[in-house]
């Protein structure tokens, strides 16, 4: 077994648990937010499906509701103007689908960071749209904080996938 493998299952033994309480209090905290963000993802993600954001024109109507509330001369009016209206069906497929995996991911533990990433840059993307303020900022230090921590490991599919196949890097 590798080090890593090792390392996964080592974070749940009796062992671990006695010798660590407060890191193992840190985890279950940790698992307990990856785990209501995934749902916040997922039901943003499902939201959008239900409102029929891939086959209507809805998200190019929030888009130009949106121009009426910013300054002309802004980097966010550009940035609709000129990438997110003309490819508007294209951002709504890539929102709306990303919202969905990144709740899956983040609810099996599943590609936890590579999800986290996606996230970050769904986030990104609203920012450069102008929806953007201080609720936004947990966001962001969430995603950031699931790239760099392996809660995957800790508990979700990573975990058994790493512990199965602990060549695959792209679960590290």
């Amino acid at each position: 077994m590798s080090d890593t493998a090792a390392a996964v299952r080592s974070v749940w033994s009796r062992q671990h648990l006695r010798q660590h309480p407060m890191r193992t209090l840190g985890i279950v905290v940790f698992l307990l937010l990856r785990s209501l963000y995934g749902l916040f993802w997922l039901a943003a993600g499902l939201n959008k499906l239900r409102k029929g954001w891939l086959t209507t024109d809805i998200l190019l109507r929030i888009f130009e509701d949106r121009l009426t509330e910013m300054h002309p001369a802004s980097f966010q009016v550009w940035f609709l103007e000129n990438f997110a209206m003309p490819l508007y069906r294209l951002t709504a497929w890539v929102v709306t689908c990303g919202e969905v995996y990144v709740g899956i991911a983040l609810l099996l533990g599943l590609t936890t960071r590579w999800a986290a990433g996606v996230a970050f840059f769904i986030l990104l993307g609203f920012s450069a749209g102008g929806y953007y303020d201080a609720s936004l900022l947990p966001f962001f230090l969430l995603a950031i904080m699931m790239m760099s921590w392996p809660s995957g490991h800790w508990l979700g599919l990573d975990g058994w996938f790493l512990r199965s196949n602990p060549e695959w890097r792209w679960l590290r």
